[in-house]
């Protein structure tokens, strides 16, 4: 029997106004679930909602202490239906259970617990001014919720990325309407169940589930959705700012990458081979932050090439529930389709096929790990996000070269630095345009760090401190002071 998931309004699980999406098991290809296909009036209903808790509603009368104290018994059970939310993330795209459960549900748990803290902190500040027509003015700002937060998801790490935002805005004291990615609601609509048991109002956490081009065109057109966030590709990031800007509506947009790993030849060889695996097949290789591009310096570059082409065929590719199973498949067809294409076209451009290639399983979505040797950074494999297990392996000879590779990218996400040198470590990420770089170690997570890119990556930032002030208005209030 398959699951029957609705969505979940104002405190309850409510059937949709439209039909339903099956979702595809992309082991085996069969539909396990299916789940209501959001229209414009879900999310009117969703919106009203959320819309009337900050408007007199019990969310509204809480200070950030109390919504602080809400957030720490959500996260407490998160922490309890860790395993169960895990599987859930994992068995909808295909990943090992390992993953999700090692990197996914700690970081949420940590977001949430951290964002709890932000909640009582959101202050504002005098600002001395030269007083008004001769008299004194105290002048002070208030921090205030930005209103209510349309937050759109991608399928790749569905759980974590929903309590990026969630946490956050809830600190901030937003309402929000969540749109999980079509592939993967069930994480979402059970974490709002969660936030239900914990004891949050009804309509503070709304869920619609459905397609982009309905549920989430119908967020960014609505008068009264305040801000969006998004996590996604560029295309659809381009379209919802030219939507959302019409209403002059706060966005966030996290647009992914093609990041590189630069090595150089006096860096731990062992370590930055594991490394740069690692930034490569997590999560089949679709992760925004993926370190797809692999510069090397030139006298190191062939036995770089062949140890990371031995690490790629030793991944052990198959149904990620089974026992000793590295990596699952990609998450659906047509990304299946989308990789295998890139595959083909890094082969017919004239890179060199060192591990992996085009994959045609009888059954499931599974790519080989693949790794391209003898490429130029003007390929399309170099240049293009592919999001699957692919890396490319580019040559450079002096620091400057490696800068200037790193940077020749339309993205600015994250990046590598794999050195002994420190100074040379400092001196290249200060040059690197990204919005995170990780010296010997691939992009690290850390709920006190900010995240979010520049250029075709995209604007604002998520995590830490900042990613709380940025669901908050400052308001300035000034009084005249009698003489």
């Amino acid at each position: 029997m398959t699951q029957h998931l609705n969505h979940f309004i104002a405190g309850k699980s409510v059937e949709g106004s439209g039909a339903r999406i099956e979702l595809i098991d992309p082991v085996t290809e069969q539909v396990y679930a299916s789940s209501a296909r959001g229209t414009a009036a879900d999310v009117e209903r969703a919106v009203a909602a959320a819309h009337a808790q900050l408007e007199g509603g019990a969310w509204s009368q809480l200070d950030g202490a109390q919504r602080g104290r809400l957030l720490t018994k959500l996260a407490d059970l998160v922490e309890r239906d860790s395993e169960q939310l895990a599987d859930m993330d994992a068995n909808a795209i295909g990943r090992s259970p390992m993953e999700p459960r090692r990197m996914d549900l700690p970081n949420a748990i940590a977001n949430l617990r951290a964002a709890a803290g932000w909640a009582n902190q959101l202050e504002g500040r005098t600002i001395p001014t030269g007083g008004y027509f001769g008299s004194k003015t105290l002048s002070y700002t208030v921090r205030e919720p930005v209103g209510v937060v349309g937050a759109i998801v991608p399928w790749n790490s569905p759980l974590m990325i929903t309590v990026w935002k969630l946490a956050a805005l809830l600190a901030a004291g937003c309402t929000v309407v969540i749109k999980p990615s079509e592939e993967t609601p069930q994480s979402a609509l059970h974490l709002a169940a969660l936030a239900q048991e914990a004891g949050f109002p009804d309509g503070v956490i709304n869920v619609v589930t459905g397609y982009g081009a309905e549920v989430g065109k119908a967020l960014c057109e609505h008068p009264q959705v305040a801000k969006i966030s998004f996590t996604g590709s560029p295309e659809a990031g381009r379209e919802i700012q030219r939507t959302a800007g019409v209403l002059f509506k706060q966005v966030a947009l996290e647009l992914g990458g093609k990041s590189p790993q630069i090595v150089f030849d006096d860096a731990s060889f062992e370590d930055a081979v594991r490394g740069c695996a690692l930034g490569l097949f997590a999560n089949q290789g679709q992760v925004c932050a993926a370190g797809s591009r692999i510069l090397v310096q030139r006298n190191l570059a062939e036995r770089f090439g062949a140890a990371l082409a031995e690490a790629a065929q030793a991944v052990q590719v198959g149904d990620p529930r089974e026992d000793g199973v590295q990596m699952g498949p990609v998450a659906k067809k047509t990304q299946f389709e989308r990789v295998n294409r890139y595959i083909q076209l890094g082969i017919d451009q004239g890179a060199t096929l060192a591990a992996g290639g085009v994959s045609t399983p009888e059954r499931g979505w599974f790519v080989r790990p693949t790794i391209f040797t003898n490429a130029r950074n003007d390929m399309a494999i170099a240049q293009e996000e592919i999001f699957g297990p692919v890396g490319t392996l580019i040559v450079f000879d002096t620091e400057a070269e490696a800068i200037a590779l790193a940077n020749d990218s339309a993205y600015g996400l994250a990046a590598t630095v794999w050195t002994g040198n420190l100074v040379r470590a400092h001196r290249v990420a200060a040059a690197i345009k990204a919005g995170a770089v990780g010296i010997n170690c691939w992009s690290p997570l850390d709920a006190n760090l900010p995240w979010g890119g520049v250029k075709t990556s995209g604007i604002g930032r998520e995590g830490g401190f900042s990613g709380a002030l940025a669901y908050t208005e400052e308001k300035v209030i000034t009084v005249l002071l009698p003489s």
